[in-house]
């Protein structure tokens, strides 16, 4: 595997080795030892699959007072995936960073905790799975506003509008949304 940094503290890609032939394709996509030596040290206690449509917009989401750390992937289909720092302490804070992960690419893009993560699906029946470092916590999720002007994410929207779900709809600016330290 290889792990690539980003320009957001502790964002990272990594991509697998990934050993096919014409029966297929062979590729770890989990090694925790692997992780722990390129600075991931990591536990994660829940594994989440979502399927979407295209033009589905999931996010962005984020839990407050229990972050979650997630290792998200594709495995049919393709998505544009986004963080948004959400760490007042950090020097990229309110920034975002987006990138395509797609089952073809087989990308997963590490995701620590104090970002909001979404994504939007740019093909029908996307299966999205990420793991979690720490368990769901209804009363703690946040959503930030998707299309918040002050962040200013570029979504490849290409025509459409997305999909949302009546929380994300509602989400909060950033310059409302409760942020950690």
């Amino acid at each position: 595997m290889q792990f690539i940094p980003t320009d957001m503290e502790g964002v990272v890609i990594v991509e697998p080795k990934v050993f096919g032939d014409d029966r297929g394709f062979f590729m770890e996509s989990w090694n925790a030892e692997l992780f722990r030596d390129n600075g991931l040290d990591l536990v994660f206690v829940q594994d989440n699959h979502s399927r979407s449509s295209r033009g589905v917009l999931r996010g962005l989401h984020y839990q407050l007072p229990t972050p979650q750390g997630k290792l998200v992937r594709v495995t049919a289909g393709t998505v544009f995936d986004v963080v948004v720092d959400m760490r007042r302490s950090s020097a990229t804070f309110g920034k975002w960073f987006g990138l395509e992960l797609s089952a073809a690419n087989k990308r997963m893009l590490y995701v620590p905790e104090g970002m909001a993560h979404g994504f939007l699906c740019l093909e029908d029946g996307t299966d999205f799975l990420y793991k979690c470092t720490s368990g769901y916590v209804p009363a703690n999720e946040r959503s930030l506003l998707w299309s918040d002007p002050s962040i200013g994410i570029d979504w490849p929207l290409d025509g459409m509008t997305p999909a949302l779900s009546a929380k994300d709809a509602v989400g909060l600016p950033l310059s409302e949304a409760p942020t950690f330290s």
